[in-house]
């Protein structure tokens, strides 16, 4: 037993003081890193060639916020990364290369820059690359909340790639244009449409700027969704695109949300109230829990986030505040 007294202030704080802290990594310099993991170690012996993205604040953990993981991943031309499952949820945002695919549970789908693509929990996946450039993408990983409930499983597939057993574009055509096979049987609370392509994503940001749907503390934002059940794409992870204008800046915002962008394009920064980051194309930028920050763009940008708000929101403990 020990006195509560001598650490009440730690356990139940006055406000979110995570060890989490404002952060940006810059694109060129991370992709030199990882071209460079690619030629020390092959894909098949990494298992997953990743090169983690550690908060500062949070040394030795693998975290890049207190409850995410996020890395990037390469996969050279010609080569596999093999089949496995976890307890773990994942999600996948390319970056850059053509060739690139994913298998997930039997259907395999080409990868292109700027397509978010999940990999459920207890999902088979691979991939691999047929094309002639490198393919590296932005993982996204629950690692921290699974390992705060002692559940994590992995388990490796009897093959190195498991087999393709559904046509290609079947779930997209299954559950990604408004529609929803009547016997359609929702089982978790996953999405069942794993690949959302970027062309269609653009699109739609593109109609609503055209509209001029445009919030002021957010540009225009998109929610990747469960088309089965409206409810977010992952169930622990929120994932969203966010089109700002050019030479514009949101409202000052904070929630309880510690949130990893990624700048699919465009440029610009991120103020926080003691420090300001430069960001463009592809580099990752992270927002701490409760930690007042403004996005401005120089030009026309789309940025790319994903945090646990589905899980705060849940346990009815999300708090936002715009000012």
């Amino acid at each position: 037993m020990s006195p509560l007294w001598d650490v009440f202030k730690d356990l139940v704080a006055k406000e979110p003081n995570s060890g989490c802290q404002p952060t940006l990594w810059r694109y060129a310099e991370a992709r030199h890193a990882v071209l460079e993991a690619g030629e020390i170690i092959s894909a098949s012996d990494a298992e997953r060639r990743v090169l983690v993205l550690e908060n500062p604040g949070l040394k030795g953990q693998s975290r890049i916020t207190t409850s995410l993981y996020a890395g990037l991943q390469l996969v050279l031309p010609g080569e596999n990364a093999p089949a496995h499952r976890h307890s773990q949820s994942a999600l996948r945002l390319v970056i850059e290369g053509d060739g690139g695919y994913t298998t997930v549970d039997g259907e395999r789908v080409p990868m292109a820059p700027g397509d978010f693509i999940i990999t459920p929990t207890g999902s088979w996946h691979d991939h691999g690359n047929d094309g002639s450039e490198p393919v590296i993408w932005l993982d996204g990983l629950d690692i921290p909340m699974i390992g705060l409930f002692d559940a994590s499983f992995v388990e490796h597939h009897p093959t190195e790639l498991q087999s393709v057993t559904r046509p290609p574009g079947d779930a997209l055509a299954r559950y990604g244009s408004g529609l929803l096979p009547t016997n359609h049987q929702v089982s978790g609370s996953h999405s069942p449409l794993f690949h959302y392509p970027y062309t269609r994503t653009i699109d739609a940001l593109e109609r609503l700027r055209g509209d001029n749907e445009i919030d002021p503390g957010a540009g225009v934002r998109f929610v990747f969704v469960n088309p089965a059940t409206g409810g977010p794409a992952m169930p622990g992870i929120e994932a969203f695109v966010q089109g700002l204008e050019g030479k514009s800046i949101t409202q000052r915002y904070r929630a309880t949300d510690a949130t990893v962008f990624s700048v699919i394009s465009g440029q610009g920064r991120v103020h926080f109230d003691d420090r300001v980051f430069e960001w463009r194309d592809h580099d990752t930028f992270v927002v701490p829990s409760w930690c007042r920050y403004q996005l401005e763009a120089h030009n026309e940008s789309v940025l790319f986030g994903f945090s646990d708000r589905p899980l705060q929101r849940y346990l009815g403990v999300l708090k936002e505040e715009r000012s």
